[in-house]
């Protein structure tokens, strides 16, 4: 039986046509009843199209069912228009839908390794409706921005009329956590937590000012009635704030539109796991909590974390501005870069630019569409391809977003679902795409097929399955539980007979299935290897794909394929490992010959006949002389009729075919042959250089071209060089006595200055003999002196 290799149907060894087309897209099962051969496992039915029609099995009795996809809903998206004045056209009563995104709803239909794909459309609808809710920090450090905020009702809503008609907005405030450390807990504090004479509010963690409106004075109005709090430390406790406005969307009144929530403070924030210095230990549980519109369960649950807070975020479709003082800058930028769509703007230090900063925030984030989807069934993956505007195309991190959307822009996804596996309850799963931000999503029901439609009209307790003990389907049975086998005929709690085991020895050896497998009901089941590659097969499973030679540790060379333990080589290569090469060209030298013509091309490596050359095509010869210098006797010989070999030129060098030029010019050029030489420049015994070329032609030929003028080197002159020695030596005399004169100069004049200075330091004086002495000796009694 051949063996079987290079398909993953027959390697996952299906049972069934349900398991069959659940292993890969490119799997088909064979319903044919009379498809299998002497000795093939039910397995052998699965395998790819061509390989079933290959074995006999007919077009129209291969089960290979396919997925599709179906739009259920498919509204197109709004072309909402303004006139001249920037009013609707449409009627805002009358027109209470706004779509953006098209389809609304699919139904996919998913087999196994095979990808369905459908396009997403978004458009950006003009004077779509706006829910804004202003968030304020209000501890002490912004008394001066609650000035500004009080009338930004009134001013916000005249700004956004530019934008839309329908515009909604609300006020929160939040200061800490009513526990210690977060802020003092005395009595006095509790009730005015401010120093000198401000006079504050009590402290709070949430409140809940103004539910979203479309009246803005009176979000003027409550808002001035606002007064400041304080807290001891300086992060504040806008985390709980943020969670609060995110989940409790009665109490804030959120509609199903454009969620805008502006966090507004001029510190830093808690997050989870700060709440254990105030011995707050409890998770946040990320539900509501409020009471008469305060938040009632600061002291019992911990901080949100912030990943906590994203999934909220999302989960309810708002887009959060940041808009916090220069100081804080970074520290919100880098939570920006973790919450999707959400923006920082840099509030002044009063809050004096808040509407710009809002209105900039606003047109930032609706300009850009980011995809996400729920949570995917085990086994399925989803792939997006953004078409953005002027033709650009997101893939890797961008595959998913577009950016630069103005009003009336349309941008589509192309969207790819695939499973790899049905579920193991083999149910529709719904999952829903939507963009970031908005509340439209798209809904996708799942299914998967796990059955092929032959199953449906099986033969249940059919006598074709050994009396009853299985169903009849799609050509095969499917056996009842604790029966195995290609007809069900044996018991898994049956003991295993000498009969059944002869039916898998080979050759009636002594080894069952070559020790490499099972023997069931008499048939081979192979063993499986921890390495998925790597598989045993046959009838006696007496084959496998990995013991086959291997080349530069490579299984056949890397060139060719494992059948039952014998490497089929790719074409141009051969051997036991698939390690030699047929192809020469490796062994073509740059004169065009196989290896120079001094070797053979043996699994396209030269090898050269004589020791002495090297080199992957003969090139290298470390000890020979080199071309020129080896026919310089031989090209002296028969140009010239001089050199060593003059006297047996015919018998030595009869291999040259010598033609003789007048001058170097006429010496061969490249580009001017068919074939390749080399340019010599060699010196004879008089000194006198001569040139030629060497080469040799496709048939051999050994072809030399020779300049006939010897260049010899002229005698020298000898005038000149007797007069210049002659010249040179009188000048060298001259100068020496020059030398010796300047030296003796300046000799005598170091002696002229000695007797001069002797001449000067002279004792005695010059009118007076200093020979001369008097007779006359007086001697003076030194006793009688004076008397």
């Amino acid at each position: 039986m051949c063996c079987l290799f290079g398909s993953d149907c027959i390697k996952a060894n299906a049972q069934s046509c349900g398991e069959c087309i659940q292993v890969a897209e490119k799997c088909g099962w064979c319903t044919d009843p009379n498809f299998l051969k002497q000795g093939d496992s039910k397995s052998a039915r699965c395998d790819e199209l061509e390989a079933l029609i290959k074995k006999g099995c007919s077009k129209t009795m291969i089960e290979n069912p396919r997925g599709s996809t179906k739009v259920l809903q498919d509204k197109p998206v709004t072309n909402r228009k303004k006139d001249p004045a920037g009013q609707p056209i449409t009627d805002r009563k009358n027109d209470t839908v706004i779509i953006q995104i098209q389809p609304q709803k699919l139904e996919l239909n998913l087999r196994s390794g095979e990808p369905q794909t459908f396009k997403l459309k978004f458009k950006r609808a003009e004077d779509y409706p706006i829910d804004l809710y202003y968030l304020m920090d209000l501890s002490f450090s912004m008394k001066d921005d609650l000035e500004n905020v009080k009338n930004l009702g009134t001013a916000l809503m005249h700004e956004m009329q530019g934008i839309t008609s329908d515009f909604r907005i609300g006020f929160g405030s939040f200061v800490e956590k009513t526990v210690m450390p977060y802020i003092s807990t005395t009595p006095a504090r509790l009730i005015n937590p401010c120093t000198s004479n401000e006079n504050c509010t009590s402290p709070f963690s949430y409140k809940n000012v103004l539910k979203l409106t479309d009246d803005g004075s009176k979000f003027n109005s409550l808002v001035s009635q606002q007064q400041i709090s304080g807290n001891l430390d300086s992060p504040e406790g806008g985390f709980d704030a943020i969670m609060q406005v995110a989940v409790c969307g009665k109490d804030i009144g959120w509609r199903n539109v454009t969620r805008l929530l502006v966090f507004s403070t001029d510190a830093g924030f808690h997050f989870a796991g700060d709440g254990k210095l105030g011995g707050i230990v409890l998770p946040n549980d990320g539900k509501c909590h409020l009471e008469n519109n305060m938040y009632t369960m600061s002291h019992y649950y911990d901080y949100p974390s912030i990943a906590h807070l994203v999934q909220k975020l999302s989960d309810n479709n708002i887009q959060t501005i940041f808009a916090v003082t220069q100081e804080f800058q970074p520290v919100y930028q880098e939570l920006k870069n973790l919450i999707p769509k959400s923006a920082v703007g840099t509030l002044s230090s009063n809050s004096s630019n808040v509407i710009k900063l809002i209105i900039d925030s606003y047109n930032s984030l609706s300009s850009e569409v980011i995809l996400e989807n729920t949570k995917l069934p085990e086994g399925v993956s989803i792939s997006y391809k953004a078409n953005c505007k002027n033709g650009v195309v997101g893939t890797g991190e961008n595959d998913r977003k577009c950016f630069n959307i103005s009003i009336g822009d349309e941008v589509s996804f192309d969207i790819a679902i695939e499973s790899k596996k049905c579920p193991s309850d083999r149910k529709s799963q719904t999952i829903k795409i939507k963009p970031l931000g908005f509340a439209e999503e798209v809904e996708i029901t799942l299914n998967f097929i796990c059955e092929c439609e032959c199953s449906l009209t099986g033969e249940p307790v059919s006598k074709e399955c050994h009396n009853g003990n299985g169903t009849f389907e799609c050509g095969a049975c499917r056996c009842n539980e604790g029966r195995i086998g290609r007809k069900c005929e044996c018991s898994t709690d049956e003991v295993r007979t000498d009969d059944l085991d002869a039916n898998c020895r080979k050759d009636n050896g002594t080894d069952i299935c070559s020790n490499y497998g099972d023997c069931v009901c008499g048939t081979c089941e192979c063993k499986k290897k921890d390495n998925p590659e790597e598989r045993y097969s046959g009838k006696f499973c007496e084959c496998d794909n990995f013991n086959c030679d291997r080349s530069n540790n490579k299984l056949c060379g890397g060139h060719g394929r494992c059948e039952c333990r014998v490497c089929i080589c790719d074409p141009l290569y051969t051997g036991s490992a698939c390690d030699c090469s047929l192809d020469n060209s490796t062994c073509m030298a740059a004169n065009q010959q196989i290896c120079n013509g001094r070797g053979t091309c043996e699994c396209g490596v030269c090898k050269c006949t004589n020791p002495k050359f090297q080199g992957s095509t003969c090139e290298i010869c470390p000890t020979c002389p080199g071309v020129c210098p080896e026919h310089k006797d031989c090209v002296q010989c028969r140009a010239f009729q001089t050199g060593e070999k003059k006297d047996s030129c015919e018998a030595e060098c009869g291999y040259l075919h010598v033609i003789t030029v007048p001058e170097r010019e006429n010496l061969p050029q490249p580009g001017g042959q068919t074939y390749s030489f080399t340019h010599c420049k060699e010196r004879d015994a008089n000194d006198c250089w001569f040139y030629y070329t060497y080469g040799v032609r496709n048939d051999s030929q050994k072809e030399v071209y020779v300049v006939k003028k010897l260049e010899c080197p002229a005698g020298p002159d000898i005038i000149p060089i007797v007069a210049g020695v002659v010249a040179g030596i009188v000048l060298i005399g001259l100068a020496l006595l020059l030398i010796w004169k300047l030296l003796m100069i300046i000799h005598d004049r170091r002696e002229f200055a000695k007797f001069e200075k002797e001449k000067m330091n002279a004792k005695w004086d010059t009118g007076e003999n200093p020979i001369y002495k008097s007779a006359v000796t007086t001697v003076v009694n030194p006793k009688y002196e004076g008397k």
